[in-house]
């Protein structure tokens, strides 16, 4: 709800999609930023007690954005600080949370599925929070929407604390900080198969996920319709997503995820043409399904990838490079679309976006598995001497 809510009202206030772009740039970049060190502190310290932190810290911030909204006295650059402050605060989010997975599962055949089901957790929060959202603006306003958010933080921290984890022991760490980001760079170098699904989700988070960008014109130019119509396309995204993680927490334990990785990404490249061009409402919908489904299913299967196959000292920081490469790539792209946009339009802008995602897919595809071939013997003894080296 606030992230709808925030894309409309710079909208709103400056009828830019370049704004827009910044508007992504700012909340994201920062995570591109501190996203290691975020890593770090994920693998050092206790990732219960940070994650309890992270969640009071965003709380902060929601009720400072509150406050400035419903005094009705707020300038862009205001909003765009507040965004920055929610940026670097999710670089320590999102390792701690996402390794935290690990300490709640107890099978651990079943860590595939529960990456899966978590995904589908904040897909259900995206159907529901930019429809919820785009009602509330039009009815009340705004600052109700920032009014919820914080509230709902309340809820959220309650929940940490009744959570009764069997977490293992924190040891004193007598290493550098700096040593342990070179030694989670030498582990991701020794392992190509992580490596290369890093770089292709940066890719795709540079050139084709910052497509959101440009919703907000879809929805008052090119649909004519206002903040409802804005949060329709979100929450039917949404729809998508949340399909696509319930297909894949279904998927039997053993299959393949590469294919599968390609195979959404093929549906997410596909949906992106097909919504592109559509000047009616309803129809742009079914095809934003479609994109939105390939879109998630492609980051979740990086995700459980990268979760699966690293060590378990190591998974922090290789879940921090896969939010650099989630959560940072993505303001570069937003101020490239939104750029681009404002030369040759949306619609083409995104034609561009989904033919991107089928040419990254087919390159990938050949290098990555040219790569495998090659060196599938050779990748365990490369981890174990990398290992060896930075100890």
């Amino acid at each position: 709800m606030q992230r709808t809510a925030v894309c409309w009202i710079i909208y709103i206030q400056t009828h830019s999609s370049f704004m827009l772009g910044l508007t992504v740039f700012a909340t994201q970049f920062p995570s591109f930023l501190f996203s290691l060190w975020g890593g770090v502190v994920s693998d050092r310290y206790n990732r219960y007690r940070v994650l309890l932190i992270t969640q009071i810290a965003s709380m902060i911030q929601a009720i400072l954005l509150t406050v400035l909204i419903l005094l009705n006295h707020y300038i862009v650059w205001e909003i765009l600080v507040l965004s920055v402050m929610l940026g670097i605060i999710n670089a320590f989010d999102v390792p701690a949370r996402q390794a935290l997975v690990h300490n709640m599962v107890d099978h651990k055949e079943d860590l595939s599925n529960a990456i899966a089901l978590n995904s589908s957790m904040v897909n259900l929060a995206r159907l529901a929070g930019p429809a919820i959202s785009g009602i509330v603006l039009a009815k009340f306003g705004a600052g109700i929407c920032f009014m919820l958010n914080a509230a709902s933080f309340v809820a959220v921290i309650i929940s940490l604390l009744l959570m009764r984890l069997n977490l293992p022991t924190v040891q004193e760490h007598s290493k550098k900080v700096m040593h342990e980001l070179k030694e989670g760079l030498s582990y991701l170098k020794a392992t190509p198969s992580i490596g290369f699904v890093i770089l292709f989700l940066a890719c795709m988070s540079l050139l084709v996920l910052p497509y959101t960008t440009l919703l907000p014109i879809y929805a008052k130019v090119i649909f004519k319709g206002d903040a409802t119509t804005f949060g329709y396309l979100n929450s039917f995204i949404g729809l998508g997503a949340i399909t696509g993680t319930i297909f894949l927490a279904s998927l039997k334990p053993g299959i393949d995820l590469r294919i599968v990785l390609f195979i959404t990404s093929f549906v997410f490249g596909a949906g992106l043409i097909l919504f592109s061009h559509i000047t009616n409402l309803w129809l742009a919908c079914v095809f934003a399904v479609i994109a939105g489904f390939g879109m998630m299913s492609q980051v979740t299967i990086s995700n459980t990838i990268i979760q699966t196959t690293s060590l378990p000292g190591m998974r922090g920081r290789m879940i921090s490079l896969f939010a650099m490469a989630f959560f940072g790539m993505q303001p570069l792209g937003s101020l490239f679309i939104g750029a681009l946009s404002h030369q040759i339009g949306a619609p083409d802008t995104i034609l561009a976006e989904g033919i991107s995602a089928i040419i990254i897919m087919s390159l990938f595809l050949f290098f990555m598995r040219n790569s495998l071939l090659k060196g599938k013997d050779q990748i365990k003894p490369q981890v174990e001497d990398a290992v060896m080296r930075v100890e």
